[in-house]
């Protein structure tokens, strides 16, 4: 926020664009200014000589005495240290402005997460998608967007037909399909398609004659679904995600035809040893962009052509600016492809952004997958956490389900967001239920202690100009630093940013309270302003720990 109002000042004032930066030497100055380097060739001076002009110009700035304690030019760059008045003036705007000043935004945004194929138990491999896309959800909300989330799930492909043919030849009744069940025939028939090609093309039958609309594939395909489709939304619901529509595959089937139309009418559509294709090559490529195949050459639809029509039914039904998909970094060149034959038929003309992530990785780190029936279970895995957070303290036994099941999502999901979503990362439980560190409890215990204080003591709605040592002077400056690195985290859709930011602000917080001691302080003042940035610092880490999904229990 400080950056924002000096770059905001700065702009008006000076006759250079230049950017206010926080300082990568705290110790020497709180912000930066360095274009100087880069003018000097422009302007064809050193950067030495620039920089003790723009500080001249700055100096002369009506009021900014109030603003600065000092600025100064080192070594061609600019050292700017604020003052303790203007740390404070901002403090309070943050405080009684909604969401802390944060500006908002206004558009309409499709995020698809999650997709998990029906049939397949989720395992810990699906963990990254519905984490990640929540919280992207949940940042791209509060700054004000209107966000439709769709868990957008595979229930037409392959793995349905394999599944079908199980029930058929293993004699399967339907009141005997359950999710045990399922969660073993699938496994089972893709390890014998890899084996058997006879088998593989039954199975590749099936599939089509169901997006054909067989009516007995279909009618076990409507099992299939609703027992796997409760049991996703159970274990969503443990780790706090949640959809505001659940489509699938099979809902753009409806959709196909018109797809199909529009391509063919436009002379885009065209084949291709026998399957029909679209080209989506540019002549900017640095790699080769192969044809999107529209139908393979026995009629049957792939992944690319239901995700058009997909696309074309939520540009009728919502008119998004944005369709953002999360999903494995492994799908790139698929949404490649899908983006450009979407817009190059004009089914779209929102922004159509993929958000891809690293793997989870076993530890041999390789990604885990459910066909290889070496997966750990996202309940196993929610219930073997909870169990080694319970080992941890004797009194964590009498803990109530709720704040187990918070501090559970805690591990889990800042484990996996701290992380840059780009880079994979080992699946390791006994990591994840660490509760020292850079952790979700160390997080959920900080607002705790705080709270107490703030509990005991009472919260003032004023704030003096006084700042009373160096510890508390940080906390504050860490405050001020929340709206740039919300921004980030929005801009980039990577959580990371806030989950770095919520660690730094925990240091600082931890640091304050280790430091500066309020209970039995006689200096009203002192006490008073303390409590007023510690109640700031416990609402801003709440709301933001909301945004990577973590709740507070109410004890630890």
């Amino acid at each position: 926020m400080i950056t924002n109002w000096l770059n905001t000042l700065f702009e008006q004032e000076l006759d250079v664009k230049v950017t206010v930066i926080p300082s990568n030497r705290p110790d020497l100055c709180d912000f930066q200014i360095d274009e100087a380097f880069k003018l000097a060739k422009e302007l064809h001076k050193s950067p030495f000589e620039i920089a003790n002009e723009i500080v001249e110009k700055i100096k002369k700035i009506d009021s900014i005495d109030d603003l600065l304690t000092s600025i100064e030019v080192v070594n061609g760059f600019i050292n700017i240290k604020i003052s303790d008045s203007f740390i404070n003036r901002v403090i309070k705007v943050m405080n009684n402005t909604p969401k802390y000043n944060i500006k908002e935004d206004n558009k309409k945004v499709i995020m698809d997460y999650g997709g998990p194929n029906v049939a397949k138990p989720l395992h810990v491999g699906h963990l990254r998608s519905a984490i990640i896309g929540e919280s992207i959800k949940r940042i791209l909300r509060y700054k004000g967007n209107e966000v439709i989330a769709d868990v957008h799930l595979g229930d037409y492909g392959l793995q349905i037909g394999e599944v079908i043919y199980a029930i058929q030849h293993d004699g399967i009744k339907d009141e005997d399909i359950t999710l045990d069940y399922l969660n073993e025939a699938y496994p089972r028939m893709s390890g014998i398609c890899k084996e058997n090609e006879d088998i593989k093309h039954e199975c590749e039958e099936i599939t089509k004659k169901m997006q054909e609309g067989d009516p007995e594939y279909n009618r076990l395909c409507d099992i299939i679904c609703d027992i796997s489709i409760n049991d996703i939304k159970g274990i969503y619901k443990d780790l706090d995600v949640s959809f505001d529509i659940w489509e699938s595959e099979r809902s753009a089937y409806n959709y196909i035809k018109d797809v199909e139309n529009i391509v063919t009418e436009k002379g885009l559509l065209y084949e291709s040893q026998g399957a029909m294709v679209i080209d989506v090559a540019e002549e900017s490529d640095t790699k080769e962009i192969p044809p999107m195949i529209f139908k393979k050459s026995n009629g049957a639809y792939l992944y690319g052509t239901t995700d058009m029509a997909t696309i074309y039914d939520r540009e009728n039904k919502y008119h998004p600016d944005n369709i953002l998909y999360i999903t494995d970094d492994r799908q790139s060149m698929h949404f490649t492809q899908v983006f450009r034959a979407s817009l190059k038929s004009g089914i779209t003309d929102a922004v159509l952004e993929h958000k891809g992530y690293g793997t989870v990785n076993g530890p041999d780190g390789k990604p885990f997958k459910t066909r290889a029936g070496n997966a750990p279970s996202l309940r196993d895995m929610l219930n073997e956490t909870k169990e080694i957070f319970i080992s941890k303290k004797e009194e964590n036994k009498d803990m109530s389900e709720e704040d187990l099941n918070k501090i559970v999502n805690s591990i889990i999901k800042f484990a996996d967001l701290q992380n840059n979503l780009v880079n994979d990362y080992i699946f390791d439980i006994n990591k994840f239920s660490n509760t020292a560190g850079k952790t979700g409890p160390y997080m959920q215990y900080t607002v705790l202690r705080l709270k107490k204080i703030l509990d005991q003591e009472g919260c003032p709605n004023d704030l003096s100009s006084n700042i009373y040592n160096e510890v508390d002077r940080n906390l504050r400056l860490k405050l001020l630093a929340l709206p740039s690195a919300f921004d980030k985290a929005y801009e980039s859709r990577m959580p990371s940013y806030i989950v770095d930011y919520i660690y730094d602000l925990a240091n600082e917080a931890n640091n304050f309270y280790q430091t500066n001691h309020i209970a039995g302080l006689e200096d009203e003042q002192k006490k008073n302003d303390w409590l007023y940035v510690l109640n700031l610092t416990v609402n801003v880490l709440t709301d933001m720990l909301k945004l990577i999904g973590i709740e507070i229990p109410s004890y630890m």
